[in-house]
């Protein structure tokens, strides 16, 4: 999604509170957004703790700033300047994280987001976004551009089938119909599990929700979500994220608190390294269940 958020950023860059950082990231993405923001578009180098102080400043001086890096570069790296600068103060900094997930394949650990929000919303006043589609980009950009408060965008691979139409934005979409279980599938992982319900019957094929905020606030579970949660009695969450924090943790204390809670709830997560070996993000999801043939194991 490098080349959408990029994009996506021009629409707003004309703004007089824009401004970009990038941590020496960006190559063949980014130019379009440098030329067209000039001295508003900063690289400051590599080095993500001063960058992240340098937005903060930037924010009380007035300004909306968007901060750019590989995701763990920008939330583990800089973190006691995100919780310290940033989110203490309400700042609305904008950490804009690419790779989710294994997204960053054999570069390994170093370079994988695991565990990126269920750190980032143990923090005041942090918004979490995780678009499943490239076309999710606009519209939660020009949200991000109004919003006073932090906020971090987790940027995966746009895995959507061909042919499919996106739905129009919004925290919760439903984009499959069934009598199955009730999935929630978190950001990219909805447009991968999209893929595999074509052939499934329709007794089979579960009610398919692409998440793509944390689950609190005005993105809270919809009815209709909650509907088909209670009518299968089933819930399946999936996300490249560990169990730990993560967003079936916290969605399952969501439908607790309401009255919800599903007979049978299954959640696949990132499972870090059970072979200890690095591999392709492909491969990582085999390795921890979040491949499309244990989805549909699940369906059973």
């Amino acid at each position: 999604m490098r080349q959408a958020i990029s994009d996506a950023l021009l629409s707003v860059s004309g703004r007089e509170d824009f401004i970009f950082l990038t941590g020496d990231l960006g190559f063949m993405a980014l130019e379009p957004l440098r030329d067209k923001a000039g001295s508003r578009f900063l690289n400051a180098g590599v080095s993500e703790q001063n960058m992240v102080a340098v937005a903060a400043g930037l924010a009380r001086a007035g300004f909306r700033p968007w901060v750019y890096s590989i995701a763990p570069f920008l939330y583990a790296r800089p973190l006691e300047h995100v919780r310290n600068d940033v989110c203490l103060h309400d700042l609305p900094v904008r950490l804009v994280g690419n790779g989710g997930g294994y997204a960053y394949g054999v570069m390994g650990a170093t370079h994988h987001a695991l565990e990126d929000v269920g750190i980032l919303k143990t923090l005041p006043n942090m918004e979490v976004f995780i678009p499943a589609f490239s076309a999710d980009l606009p519209p939660m950009v020009e949200k991000l551009a109004v919003s006073p408060h932090p906020a971090y965008l987790r940027l995966g691979r746009d895995e959507k089938p061909d042919g499919f139409s996106v739905p129009k934005y919004a925290p919760w979409r439903k984009i499959s119909s069934g009598s199955g279980p009730a999935v929630a599938a978190v950001g990219p992982l909805a447009g991968l599990y999209l893929k595999a319900l074509a052939g499934l019957d329709a007794t089979r094929r579960p009610a398919l929700w692409a998440l793509c905020e944390v689950p609190t606030g005005e993105a809270r579970p919809p009815e209709e979500f909650l509907a088909d949660v209670r009518s299968s009695g089933r819930l399946l969450v999936a996300e490249e994220h560990v169990a730990a924090g993560g967003i079936g943790e916290t969605l399952a204390r969501e439908l607790l608190a309401r009255g919800n809670a599903p007979k049978r709830f299954t959640h696949l997560h990132a499972r870090g390294y059970p072979s200890k070996l690095y591999g392709s993000q492909s491969y990582h999801r085999q390795e921890s269940g979040l491949s499309v043939e244990k989805f549909l194991q699940e369906m059973d």
